[in-house]
């Protein structure tokens, strides 16, 4: 009995020996820093040195079992790919931390995120500085910029590059303070978006000497353009003119590596949202094949907008049970040649990618800057969709056509069934890719009812068919009442006119603005449909109400010359897209056609009520400045 005591004894010893030799071991490194530093520095354990922090990176930091700890030096210059947790840090730039649940205190994140809250903040200019919790910093200029060229092709012969200097497209926003920008950077979160991992493959923000300021602050062009297209929105643009994120956006919307695809739900069509290798994400939208039958149009009304989170509003059909379908025939996909035709409803058309493509074009032309980056791509239907979407129910709905080709058709309201199957060529399908907006958890935006909206009805008119003085009706009603809304509703008249758009349902803004800020245009699909019709009931706001821009009049006037004529313009700026030719010929020559129309509606405007009463002069700085805010 005794030596089995004994025996217990020792193996309590043991066990309490090795806690104990555990103990010093975890202490020895943080007694030896602390012998190290100099007297009077604050004697914090938590507290890493910068260089410490900088050089190895989150990856880096946590090593790999079976290798050797890389050279600091080595560390320092190499660029990798961050876990995807630290990643969604980079989304969290609410003004208010509480409002996203995602947000995290400085306690919580890893030491090495340190020196980019120095990035934030700025640089220290003496003894720290009691910081008021209030006060959001905007994001610091990062120091002289390389001059960036605007828009469109280079070269002496470009009409884009002389259009874009011409001083219509000079006009300057006026100051931004931090109420007129989406996104005030929150210094209390830290971040490092080129930290050092495995994968070399970060897209490039700029040379690897601006990685990082020589203080070990992150730079701001080491973020990912989805990002930097973010952080540019502001009450009066979603981006700038020469905005380079923007043109480097595109090139990561038809280049970046897709790593997740998922269906979006709701809407009559299928839509898939894709997530890139940088955490960027589009909504993909298909080169759809044709229908042969329409949603049931006997008794349709207008589709009610069903708000889901982090994505934009969808489309929820409502109509009757007893109505009957529409039979309408299209050829088995509708290619650039072929028009709507011209029994089809509005409501029953399918959204075309090549539509989304030039919307976003035409916006930019046009300067109104509210359509969100939109470009065209080749997708592998087997290894970009099929190999990496978790979608079971997207994933069960591919299969292989009789003539070899892959196919797929996913789940959506209407148009999604074998017998209007996606399929590739034989694995290769053409569609859309639009960058999406700040998650609504971060912006959260406001959805309003076109006061134009039609009635979505094959026999029922709306008010606005019938009353010619609707108008006055809706300038008495908020927020048309005052401030600039009513003229941003011209301008989108004027952009669906343009594109023969009748599906303006609905219109979003972003709710941290209020009223006085722009429209964002969005879901331009139904557009170009028909170019040898032009929909004069689409520019019924504009006759009925008769006003209209100074700054939006003279630019049509400009791309009414011959020297700016609107479809040499459209045309040089979708050549550049990777699916080019985006339109048909004929469409752009009706761009041409329908802008002298849009001209002499305003014209009979001047004649019946005189330039003043009409022409809203947004130019003059004092005025603009008054009626913007």
């Amino acid at each position: 009995m005794i030596p089995l005591r004994r025996f217990r004894a020792l193996i309590l010893a043991v066990f309490l020996a090795a806690c104990a030799l555990h103990i010093v071991l975890d202490l020895l490194p943080k007694l030896g820093r602390r012998a190290a530093r100099p007297s009077g520095e604050p004697g914090c354990s938590c507290a890493q040195p910068a260089a410490e922090a900088a050089a190895p990176g989150w990856a880096k930091a946590r090593g790999r079992p079976g290798e050797p700890p890389a050279p600091a030096s080595a560390a320092a210059g190499d660029s990798g790919w961050p876990n995807k947790h630290t990643l969604r840090i980079l989304q969290d730039f609410s003004s208010d931390p509480s409002s996203n649940l995602t947000s995290h205190s400085l306690e919580k994140l890893p030491p090495a995120a340190e020196p980019a809250e120095s990035a934030l903040r700025g640089p220290d200019p003496g003894a720290p500085r009691p910081r008021d919790p209030a006060h959001r910093p905007l994001l610091r200029d990062p120091g002289p910029r390389r001059s960036v060229p605007p828009p469109g092709p280079s070269g002496d012969g470009s009409l884009l590059a002389r259009l874009f200097e011409h001083p219509l497209y000079q006009v300057a926003v006026p100051p931004l303070t931090e109420d007129d920008v989406l996104f005030n950077v929150n210094s209390d979160i830290r971040f490092n978006p080129k930290a050092a991992a495995e994968s070399p493959n970060w897209p490039p923000g700029g040379p690897e000497d601006e990685a990082f300021l020589p203080t070990g602050e992150a730079a701001v062009d080491a973020y990912p353009n989805w990002l930097k297209f973010h952080l540019g929105i502001n009450r009066y643009e979603l981006y700038s003119r020469r905005s380079p994120a923007v043109e480097a956006l595109l090139g990561d919307l038809g280049a970046q590596k897709i790593t997740s695809v998922a269906m979006k739900s709701g809407g009559t069509q299928l839509k898939l949202i894709m997530t890139f290798q940088n955490y960027g994400q589009a909504l993909f939208k298909p080169m759809n094949p044709g229908m042969e039958e329409g949603p049931e149009a006997g008794d349709v009304r207008e589709p009610e907008a069903v708000l889901e989170p982090g994505h934009r509003a969808s489309r929820k059909w409502l109509s009757s049970p007893h109505s009957n379908r529409a039979q309408s025939h299209l050829h088995s996909r509708q290619t650039r040649e072929q028009e709507t035709p011209p029994d089809f409803f509005y409501f029953s058309d399918y959204e075309r990618h090549n539509a989304e493509i030039a919307a976003f074009h035409l916006d930019r032309i046009l300067d109104f800057r509210r359509v969100p980056p939109v470009a065209g791509r080749m997708i592998n239907m087997t290894k970009e969709i099929r190999d990496v979407t978790r979608d079971k129910k997207l994933w069960r709905t591919f299969f292989i056509s009789p003539a070899n080709n892959v196919c797929f058709y996913g789940e959506c309201s209407y148009y999604c069934s074998t017998e209007h199957a996606l399929c590739g060529k034989p694995d290769q399908i053409e569609g859309s890719l639009a960058a999406f907006l700040p998650d609504l958890s971060l912006a959260k935006r406001k959805t309003w009812r076109n006061p134009w909206r039609r009635s979505y009805h094959k026999r029922k008119k709306a008010e606005w068919e019938v009353d010619p003085d609707y108008c006055e009706e809706v300038k008495q009603t908020p927020p048309y009442d005052g401030g600039q809304r009513i003229l941003d509703v011209m301008d989108m008249t004027i952009f669906d006119f343009l594109m023969g758009n009748m599906d303006r349902h609905h219109y979003e803004t972003f709710e941290k603005f209020g009223n006085e800020t722009f429209i964002i245009h969005l879901d331009n699909g139904r557009g170009f449909g028909k170019y040898s019709h032009d929909e004069l009931s689409i520019l019924v706001p504009l006759q009925q109400c008769c006003r209209i821009r100074k700054s939006t009049y003279l630019r049509l006037q400009l791309l009414a010359k011959e020297e700016y004529k609107l479809s040499l313009l459209m045309a040089e700026s979708l050549r550049k897209d990777r699916v080019a030719p985006v339109l048909y010929r004929p469409h752009l020559e009706a761009l041409d056609r329908r802008l002298r129309v849009v001209l002499r509606a305003v014209g009979g405007c001047v004649e019946k009520d005189g330039l003043h009463s009409v022409v809203h002069d947004d130019l003059d700085a004092e005025h603009r400045g008054s009626t913007q805010r």
